[in-house]
């Protein structure tokens, strides 16, 4: 660690330096769902950029079936992602995740979750999660080092909570919508709303105000 004037270099072992949770499921050999928590997700206008392990259950489903869905929990869901947390759908376990990680095919159970099926893609979706993203995986590559995969993934369809939704619009509210944040492996919440962009389409503060 190195001070130069009022800030330290330092390095940290992981820069998840707040980002959302996101719950991806994507379709086993057998047909059946594998869910995963991750938090290595943004957005490029209709298509989500997702970072995973190269080796995870995850990785082959996707490089096999690129259909998947893109689960955002809210932040009262943390529970239920760290049910996850721990588990892997892959069998025998990687090497990587020995004495850490244990193999559970039924992941939606083990975390408490409902399965709910999609509309255009075979993966199912998490019936609590307030935002649903059904998408497919249009472009897959490894990072600089091979240790993870860098997916492209096109969204098909989004399914929304109406309760987060401004009335009449296609618009998510952001005074609504609580996503889960994985800040430096802690869970948090967003605080108060400080402001908004001068592109913002829902620049009135809460639900009531939306139809003025």
């Amino acid at each position: 660690m190195i001070q130069t004037n009022d800030h330290l270099t330092i390095h940290p072992k992981i820069l998840y330096f707040g980002t959302p949770v996101v719950l991806l499921s994507t379709e086993n050999e057998d047909g059946t769902s594998n869910l995963a928590p991750m938090s290595s997700a943004w957005a490029l206008g209709q298509v989500v950029v997702l970072g995973l392990g190269a080796e995870g259950q995850t990785a082959r489903n996707l490089r096999e079936r690129p259909d998947l869905v893109i689960n955002l929990p809210g932040a009262e869901q943390w529970e239920a992602v760290e049910r996850l947390a721990p588990l892997t759908g892959r069998d025998p376990v990687p090497d990587h995740k020995r004495g850490a990680f244990r193999y559970e095919p039924a992941k939606f159970a083990a975390a408490g979750l409902r399965p709910e099926p999609a509309a255009l893609v075979r993966p199912q979706r998490v019936a609590e999660c307030p935002l649903q993203l059904e998408a497919r995986a249009a472009r897959i590559n490894p990072d600089l080092h091979g240790d993870f995969l860098i997916v492209e993934a096109h969204v098909l369809r989004v399914h929304a909570d109406p309760a987060i939704v401004v009335p009449g619009t296609d618009h998510v509210a952001p005074t609504a919508w609580r996503p889960l944040i994985y800040n430096f492996r802690h869970y948090f919440g967003l605080g108060p709303e400080l402001g908004h962009t001068f592109r913002s389409e829902t620049p009135v503060a809460g639900m009531a105000g939306a139809g003025r």
